[in-house]
């Protein structure tokens, strides 16, 4: 899989808007077999019904994370690395950046899902201090597997 080239300056975190939707796009579908379409991120983007950051390393996008803010409330949608660039903590930053903007928001909670068998997920869920609260029965559409709701109460944190 190839890896989508982008120029920006030093920052390796960043906000994405509709410009980067295409890259997205196609680091989406090498981190998921089941991905948004290209409306759905234009809508959301530009609706600012979630909002996206991206990961940069030498020029390429290889990773984001998409959430969502309502009230004193986050969701991270989806946090996907690209496959070759898995397992150097990429993930782990675009989160702690994550929260760390929450807490310069006084956002009040953090809200997540996994698949229950995405083992390396819940393991840096749980080490940022999320914990889990709950199941959803059969809730992703491409595998059917349960989804394992988790908290983080930035208060408490």
């Amino acid at each position: 899989m190839k890896c989508i080239e982008v120029t920006l300056g030093d920052d390796k975190i960043f906000e994405l808007g509709c410009e980067f939707i295409s890259q997205l796009r196609e680091l989406e579908s090498s981190c998921f077999e089941y991905h948004w379409s290209e409306e759905q991120f234009r809508l959301g983007l530009e609706k600012k019904a979630f909002y996206v950051l991206g990961y940069v390393e030498n020029g390429f996008l290889v990773g984001y994370l998409a959430y969502s803010l309502v009230l004193k409330e986050m969701e991270v949608l989806n946090l996907g690395v690209h496959p070759d660039f898995r397992r150097r903590g990429i993930g782990r930053a675009l989160m702690l950046n994550l929260m760390h903007k929450c807490r310069q928001m006084e956002i009040k909670r953090g809200l997540l899902d996994v698949k229950e068998t995405n083992h390396p997920a819940i393991s840096l869920y749980e080490s940022l201090g999320f914990k889990k609260v709950g199941v959803r029965k059969k809730y992703y559409p491409d595998t059917r597997e349960d989804a394992h709701l988790y908290d983080l109460d930035f208060d408490g944190f």
